[in-house]
């Protein structure tokens, strides 16, 4: 860890508190703008990274950091400000000690002069119940958008940062729970809009990923985003200490102490190799079978170094430098990595195939009939789910390729039809005008 020391013209350290939040303030009060460089850093928990911290900090171009918590105080001040031998205007952390501070113009002026903004460890369904719908995303969002703010978190704070997120709105899930159910009361999973990152629209991120083993928790994630959204979504995750920090051009470069210590980053995505990605069972009660000849999920595996040399590019989701691929697999609600090739997806149809457009779903809105044709594909499953999530009606070995089911008795609501076809998955929102 090296340590610089340097002087600024005007520096000042103050808490100020307030009944919905507390800030503590590091450096010149006068505000500054710089044309920050954008970028996203994410960061596996534990301790900080210092490099990847140095990396974030360059970003802002000289300008202000803002720290955003809903527990603990002031740690990352002194650690931004000086620590790391990076120039900054000044280091600020909030800490949300009730939802009120959504509201506050404060907090909201501060995140407006940010050039870079910070998401402390903590409880993501803090973040999630504090910030989701309010000012704070809607503001963050367009610092992103129209001022090119860096962003980044640790543990919590890059749980909440890709476009799907585990809310943990009723508590944490271990591995080992997830695959032996993929539907556990605590596998809570959200794509409602939130923080809105480039590169990261498909992603859901996980972390503490060697502290306990989250593999298993992960797969079950994007294994449930297929099976409930009928989206090919991808995971990025984190050792502790570990850090992937991607550019403006979508290079993520890997951060870490390797070979001191064994830190590396995972980049997940389903194997567009296969002509089927289903999972072969992914239901409530059962244990999560997605093996596919052992080769249901390719992982590009990067050890995390001092410089970032490592790297892996999120615009081909297939390029990368100093990184193994692997073969992953879930077997009897066990998870299995072997060793693989580099994924090629040249010579087939995009993964999006599998939202088949020939199915149809009417009428929509519907009453008391829903009609449901295939063309020439055989239909072998229908389930209606209500916006909860929950199966109200499974209707299996169809082998059929049209069918109406009478919806009549359905209370109001929007409602999803899955629709599953040999090795395709079709999803459609649809309005029931039932009874109220």
């Amino acid at each position: 860890m090296r340590y610089f020391l340097f002087s600024i013209p005007l520096f000042i350290s103050l808490a100020v508190s307030g009944q919905s939040y507390t800030s503590y303030f590091t450096g010149n009060p006068v505000n500054v703008n710089t044309a920050a460089e954008g970028g996203i850093c994410l960061m596996g928990g534990a301790a900080e990274n210092d490099e990847a911290m140095i990396w974030f900090l360059k970003k802002a171009k000289g300008g202000d950091i803002l720290v955003l918590r809903a527990s603990g105080s002031d740690g990352y001040n002194n650690y931004l400000h000086s620590s790391l031998g990076i120039a900054v205007n000044s280091v600020e952390t909030i800490v949300f000690n009730s939802p009120v501070a959504s509201d506050e113009p404060y907090v909201h002026e501060k995140i407006n002069n940010a050039e870079a903004i910070w998401f402390a460890g903590g409880n993501q369904w803090d973040y999630v119940s504090y910030w989701k719908n309010t000012p704070i995303d809607s503001l963050i969002n367009k610092a992103i958008k129209n001022r090119n703010i860096v962003i980044g978190g640790t543990s919590a704070g890059m749980a909440i940062q890709g476009k799907f997120y585990f809310t943990a709105q009723n508590g944490t899930v271990s591995s080992s729970q997830a695959l032996h159910n993929p539907y556990n009361n605590n596998i809570t999973i959200d794509s409602a809009s939130f923080i809105s990152n480039n590169y990261l629209q498909d992603v859901i991120t996980d972390t503490h990923y060697d502290n306990p083993d989250r593999k298993g928790r992960h797969i079950t994630f994007l294994a449930r985003i297929f099976s409930d959204f009928g989206i090919v979504a991808k995971g990025i995750a984190c050792d502790e200490n570990t850090a992937v920090c991607i550019d403006k051009n979508g290079l993520a470069r890997v951060f870490g102490e390797y070979p001191n210590y064994n830190d590396n980053a995972y980049f997940i995505q389903t194997n567009c190799e296969l002509a089927n990605i289903a999972p072969e069972n992914c239901s409530n009660g059962a244990p999560l079978e997605w093996n596919l000849n052992k080769k249901a999920i390719k992982v590009y595996k990067v050890k995390g170094t001092t410089s970032g040399s490592n790297t892996f590019n999120l615009t081909d989701w297939k390029t990368g430098t100093g990184g193994v691929w692997e073969n992953w697999y879930v077997q009897d609600a066990t998870l299995f990595e072997t060793a693989g090739t580099q994924i090629d997806c040249t010579t087939l149809l995009p993964a999006n195939k599998y939202l088949q457009k020939n199915i149809k779903v009417f009428p929509n809105p519907c009453y008391d009939k829903i009609n449901i044709s295939s063309g020439n594909q055989l239909i072998k499953k229908i389930e209606i789910i209500n916006s909860n999530g929950n199966i109200l009606k499974s209707l299996i070995n169809l082998n059929t390729n049209a069918i109406s089911i009478g919806s009549s008795k359905m209370p109001f609501g929007i409602y999803f039809i899955k629709v599953q076809t040999n090795g395709a998955i079709y999803f459609q929102k649809l309005l029931i005008l039932g009874f109220d």
